[in-house]
């Protein structure tokens, strides 16, 4: 019997931690601001992950007034509410200098050199969970949603980009914690689910890194 084949080249990091995940953003990010002029644009997830290597990222000596940083999606709430993810992102990279933008309905995202991305375990990506049925030929960049079920951590409404608007980022970044979500991951990777992370990678023609 013939092996399903691999839709994806996915570069995986198995073992990583917070600081050496953040090591790697860091180099990447000052590649990326060596390679071209003006501002390099990238987009991260919400979530309890992401903010402890974001707190290390931080720390980084990098040009962060050329760094534009969008959320990939957000709940419906205002910035100062602790369900906010651009209201903690604002608050994990305070005083780096960065530009911060939120994002909601009306939002116009840049070209993203590199898209962030987490994943639950019912195989969401940003706010794009199993009931919206997202379409990689969707006409617009970002949509406001409601998930089906609410998560019970944070039952709001969401805003999220799109799978058109997240491929078109130049790379492609995973953080997968947990030998369950990285086994939903790795049977996406493979075209042997069609949840969103599938829809995602089975479409991902840059490169794909994944941090498990």
């Amino acid at each position: 019997m013939e092996n399903t084949p691999v839709l994806t080249e996915i570069a995986f990091h198995h073992g990583a931690s917070d600081a050496e995940i953040a090591d790697w953003l860091a180099k990447r990010l000052a590649h990326e601001l060596d390679r071209r002029d003006g501002t390099v644009a990238i987009t991260v997830p919400g979530g309890s992950t992401p903010f402890p290597i974001l707190a290390e990222l931080a720390k980084k000596d990098i040009d962060w007034s050329r760094l534009e940083i969008w959320p990939g999606d957000d709940r419906c709430v205002p910035a100062d509410h602790e369900a906010s993810n651009f209201g903690r992102l604002a608050a994990t990279l305070e005083g780096t200098g960065a530009c911060l933008t939120p994002l909601d309905e009306g939002s116009q995202p840049p070209h993203f050199a590199l898209a962030w991305l987490g994943m639950g375990g019912d195989g969401h990506i940003a706010s794009l969970f199993p009931n919206t049925d997202p379409q990689v030929d969707d006409d617009k960049q970002v949509r406001r949603l409601t998930p089906d079920p609410l998560p019970p951590e944070a039952p709001f409404d969401r805003v999220t980009m799109t799978l058109p608007k997240l491929l078109s980022a130049e790379a492609l970044m995973f953080v997968i914690r947990g030998a369950e979500k990285l086994a939903v991951f790795e049977e996406a990777a493979k075209g042997d689910n069609d949840l969103p992370v599938a829809r995602l990678l089975g479409h991902a023609r840059g490169e794909v890194t994944c941090f498990a």
